[in-house]
């Protein structure tokens, strides 16, 4: 009996007793769906964290500050209220409400520049816009938000701002109607002006290209800032600073350092504490995050954990399945090996039912699942999770499809070699004195 022979062989037989098989196969149908789904969201939430990542910085670089010793700092509790301190700037939206961080200067740059693993520098320039105005000629009051070395927002339109010397911006997606722009493509190309105050209470207009429009995210929400790149950073920079004492303009509330993009975990945590040994702290986008995917993943893997106690359970079934189904074949099992047939043969056709019974029942749940995935994913991004958008809750990667029908077909053929040892250990003579 050739391969061909087996394969087809073992195909026909698994639907000889239906009702066993098909009991069978939707214990098996039950893992694979559930292993499907939360593999599914998992795919999702990670790859909408990922999205999230980009929009808030690089992964080779840290937000570095310099925390003061009297005021609360970055993410400290409530614990009344802190000594004046001349040196201190508000920490804006990074760390908790009325933070402080004492301000960076340009000797702090140069201090930073010198530590070592570290790449590159760049101050974050703190803006304060007054509005922004459109075609429509309505004032919006809007902040700004500098763009972070290595930054990817999430655009439904245009293109990243770029370093050149043109005045980009790109403005958050709920901006563009009131903007009096059709649509979010639309929007693109069209110019809006931006104004600032500056320390003599006078104020001043830019006037910069559209390149972009930015999609909500966690990291970034529609209506919190538009972005500007770093020409036009500078240009509002400068514009807000006049009439600032030159010793009070370059001060910034935190700095962003950049360093190899192929350091390890360690090398990181020791560029830390290098820069604590200086007097800064370092943070990392992943420390911004970490705790959010953590708790992500934990709930993934108990979920999965269910999945594989049902495909376990579900082998079972396979097993009592093939073995009753050897003993119902005694005596056919005796005339295929008085034909010749090997016990390897005999073996083979057996574990091949068992891993065909695997297969059915995994490629169905996995069908299954994308279905029934895709269409509550669909639900809730149109109601509960509106307020995201970008986020496919539950996503799938063929990949990992793939992966969890080749797993299930495993399980089913271990759990198979039980029953398709005995048949090939069966005795010609006995088994077809079998009744």
């Amino acid at each position: 009996m050739t391969t061909s022979d087996l394969l087809l062989t073992a195909v026909a037989n698994t639907f000889r007793s239906k009702t066993r098989t098909i009991l069978t196969i939707l214990a098996i149908f039950v893992g694979a769906f559930t292993l499907t789904l939360t593999s599914g969201l998992g795919t999702g939430i990670n790859a909408y964290i990922d999205d999230t990542v980009s929009a808030v910085g690089s992964s080779d670089t840290m937000t570095v500050t310099k925390a003061s010793d009297d005021a609360p700092g970055l993410g400290a509790a409530d614990s009344g209220p802190a000594e004046y301190d001349p040196d201190t700037v508000a920490a804006g939206g990074f760390g908790a409400p009325g933070a402080t961080v004492v301000a960076l200067t340009p000797d702090d740059v140069t201090t930073l520049e010198g530590v070592e693993g570290v790449l590159a520098v760049q101050p974050t320039q703190s803006l304060s816009t007054d509005y922004v105005e459109g075609t429509s000629g309505t004032k919006y009051a809007v902040p700004a938000s500098a763009l972070v070395p290595g930054q990817q927002l999430t655009l439904t339109a245009g293109t990243q701002p770029d370093d050149g010397t043109d005045l980009q911006v790109v403005i958050p997606t709920s901006y563009v109607d009131a903007l009096g722009f059709r649509d979010d493509a639309a929007a693109v190309g069209q110019s809006v002006t931006l104004a600032v105050t500056d320390a003599t209470r006078t104020q001043h207009t830019v006037t910069a290209t559209v390149v972009g429009v930015a999609e909500e995210s966690i990291a970034s929400p529609a209506g919190a800032s538009v972005t500007p790149n770093a020409a036009l950073g500078t240009a509002l920079f400068d514009a807000q600073n006049v009439g600032v004492p030159a010793d009070q303009v370059d001060r910034y509330a935190q700095a962003t350092v950049r360093f190899a993009a192929d350091a390890t975990d360690d090398q990181v945590a020791e560029l830390k504490d290098r820069l604590a040994t200086a007097g800064y702290t370092g943070t990392t986008v992943a420390d911004q995050l970490g705790t959010f995917t953590t708790v992500i993943d934990g709930i993934v893997l108990v979920l999965n954990a269910f999945a594989i106690i049902a495909l376990l359970a579900a082998s079972f079934g396979i097993v009592n399945t093939l073995l009753m189904s050897v003993q119902e074949r005694t005596r056919e099992i005796g005339l295929m090996k008085a034909m010749g047939m090997g016990s390897g043969r005999v073996f083979a056709l057996f574990s091949l039912e068992a891993a065909f019974i695997g297969f059915l029942g995994s490629a169905i749940g996995a069908g299954v699942a994308m279905i029934a995935g895709s269409v509550v994913s669909s639900a809730l991004a149109g109601s509960l999770l509106s307020n995201l958008p970008g986020l496919t809750l539950i996503a799938f990667d063929p990949v990992s499809i793939t992966l969890i029908i080749v797993v299930v077909m495993v399980i089913a053929f271990v759990a198979g070699t039980l029953p398709a040892a005995r048949a090939a250990k069966a005795d010609p003579v006995e088994s077809l004195r079998y009744e």
